[in-house]
């Protein structure tokens, strides 16, 4: 189903048929303004950036049911962000609403520990077999730099070496001095953080000879768009325990997503230490970090050691976001998600993959990762990975009523949204086809989108 959003409200492009005129975006484009006077970058994540979408065409949305999600100006979209891949379950799904809605009767921030934060904590332990305690926070990025903190203590040494094949583990300074968006981290900290590559156990053995007993850790995710090499992660753990350094596995998105114990329980290959968020709450502020006794009771009260200011926070325990987690958790205990997640996102991919091929654009358009954690990308007429292609298709999607940054499944995208979804990316890819035989300039509207980590604007 080609099916088009309503109210013309920016120029077609020259060489576009009539029919592909876009949706209107006026009550959006009238408060984007507004957003960057008060927001610097117009958003709280860079990952929803007005840069992210095309320049006419970056809805600012008001509210979101199941999978779909509708902005200020009426447009309704079938969405497959799903809020940066942490709503599973479906936006306002009732049972984790129902529980959030129930514990802000009783007070959110207590005084002391409450007997949720015992109860919550213990059946995230038993549901994840992730170690023998956790701590709770609000955003992974304080999790991930609390583990390479407790890491650091723990082995005596400085030095943090991370997987450079994935994106992004932290806010903080530690990891975005290693990217190209460094600037306000000084160059002493910058050399604190090393890296090494996924799938390659050479590359981390060559790491630790070039720097004997001054790794502390070492942190990735555990699949990211390519699953880990036999052997690989099993090298890693071995590799840790013959240097003395910490294995750190970043769950933030494979979470509950991959499988109900993360992707460490669906490799079979446990981590030291790891860290967790996006699912644990359905998209409300929860984060996590859980693992070995021995480590983790450094940041606590029963041991001989330098103490550890590991995790502190006055919301990391807030009472509505915890009554949330363990109806998170209850769902996956009880219901079919983690299943229903990989079955839909490879019905999704199947379908993507056949619409490519049919509209002759199987070589330009791939679909790739994980069939619960969907991505693609875009080449141009050399073969080349094309931003501006990435923007005609972003573009051509929004018109059609699909919000579609990634192709992230979640418990609510049915057999009929996927099957509708695949046919509205079909009448899209036509547009592609045409942009790869007669150039793009005819049918891109505005700028393209570019790369979040980037040195200058």
């Amino acid at each position: 189903m080609d099916t088009l959003l309503k109210e013309p409200d920016v120029p077609a492009p020259p060489a576009a048929p009539a029919l592909l005129t876009p949706a209107s975006f006026t009550g959006s484009r009238a408060l984007q303004a507004r957003l960057h006077a008060a927001i610097p970058g117009g958003a709280h994540t860079y990952a929803k950036g007005d840069d992210q979408f095309p320049e006419f065409m970056a809805p600012c949305l008001v509210r979101g049911h199941g999978c779909r999600v509708w902005d200020v100006d009426d447009n309704e979209f079938v969405e497959y962000g799903m809020g940066l891949r942490a709503v599973t379950l479906g936006h306002a799904f009732p049972p984790v609403v129902a529980a959030a809605q129930q514990q802000l009767s009783l007070g959110t921030n207590l005084g002391r520990p409450t007997r949720l934060e015992l109860e919550t904590a213990e059946e995230f332990l038993a549901f994840t077999q992730a170690g023998d305690m956790v701590k709770f926070a609000k955003n992974g990025s304080d999790a991930t730099t609390a583990a390479v903190k407790l890491a650091r203590a723990y082995t005596g040494r400085p030095l943090a070496a991370v997987c450079q094949d994935h994106p992004f583990f932290s806010t903080d300074d530690w990891f975005i001095g290693a990217t190209p968006m460094a600037a306000g981290v000084p160059a002493a900290v910058r050399a604190l953080t090393v890296g090494f590559r996924y799938n390659d156990l050479a590359s981390a053995e060559a790491l630790f000879a070039a720097h004997p007993g001054q790794v502390a850790c070492l942190l990735l995710e555990v699949e990211k768009d390519v699953p880990p090499a036999p052997g690989f992660l099993e090298g890693l753990r071995r590799l840790c325990d013959r240097e003395g350094s910490v294995l750190v596995f970043d769950e933030i998105i494979t979470g509950f997503r991959w499988h109900n114990q993360g992707a460490q329980g669906r490799y079979g290959v446990r981590p030291d230490l790891s860290t967790w968020g996006k699912a644990l709450a359905n998209g409300l502020a929860l984060a996590a970090l859980s693992g070995r006794r021995e480590l983790m009771e450094r940041g606590g009260l029963h041991h001989p050691h330098e103490r550890v200011f590991l995790l502190s926070t006055t919301y990391g325990a807030e009472t509505h976001a915890l009554a949330a987690a363990r109806a998170v958790m209850r769902t996956y205990a009880n219901e079919p998600v983690v299943a229903h997640l990989h079955a839909q996102g490879e019905r999704l991919r199947r379908g993507l993959e056949r619409a490519a091929h049919d509209q002759g654009v199987g070589e330009h358009f791939r679909v790739l990762g994980p069939a619960c954690c969907l991505a693609y990308g875009t080449r141009d007429a050399d073969g080349q990975p094309s931003q501006a292609f990435r923007t005609l298709f972003l573009q051509e999607t929004l018109r059609r009523g699909l919000l579609l940054p990634s192709f992230v499944i979640s418990y609510a995208h049915t057999d009929a949204v996927v099957d509708d979804t695949v046919d509205r990316v079909h009448a899209a890819l036509g547009v592609y086809r045409r942009a790869l035989e007669d150039g793009i300039g005819g049918y891109l509207l505005g700028r393209p989108v570019k790369p979040v980590f980037r040195a200058h604007n």
